[in-house]
């Protein structure tokens, strides 16, 4: 096999990347950077997740063929997405000092929300009689894309 064809000043180069040494940072340009870079409360992704839900829910409530069954099924798939959103939220709020911990933590309570998500959509086919799939699916992935617009608005604000 034959090593694929290096130029010079190729940043990936191994040579290149030892001969420039990187500088670590100073607790002035991390708090620079930070103040930069705004940020995204996980309460205010949740407070828009339950408003995203509660207008789908009354959408269903006023537009729906099944008004009351398909409002309760909205309500369901939007607290599929809020209530373990919350929980994480919450179980997050300290900030750890080791990035290990910090990392085990995130992914401890992801597998929680994870989890309780799954036990609230089991629940929801288990207590509804006239369980609506359309209302409930489009009510979850309605308050999930919340993420997706929360991502969007830090980009424009840059």
């Amino acid at each position: 096999m034959t090593e694929p064809n290096r130029s010079a000043g190729d940043p990936w180069s191994e040579e290149e990347a030892q001969s420039q040494p990187v500088a670590p940072w100073t607790r002035e340009q991390v708090q620079a950077l930070e103040s930069r870079q705004p940020g995204l409360s996980p309460w205010r992704v949740v407070m828009v997740q339950a408003l995203v839900g509660a207008v789908l829910s009354g959408l269903w409530a006023l537009l729906g063929s099944a008004p009351r069954p398909q409002a309760v099924s909205a309500m369901w798939g939007a607290a599929a997405v809020v209530l373990p959103s919350a929980l994480m939220a919450w179980g997050l709020r300290r900030r750890g000092v080791q990035p290990t911990a910090a990392l085990l933590a995130f992914a401890v309570w992801e597998l929680v929300k994870v989890l309780l998500t799954v036990a609230i959509l089991v629940a929801a086919v288990k207590t509804l009689p006239a369980l609506s799939w359309p209302a409930l699916l489009v009510s979850l992935i309605g308050c999930l894309k919340v993420h997706v617009w929360g991502l969007w608005a830090l980009r424009k604000s840059n």
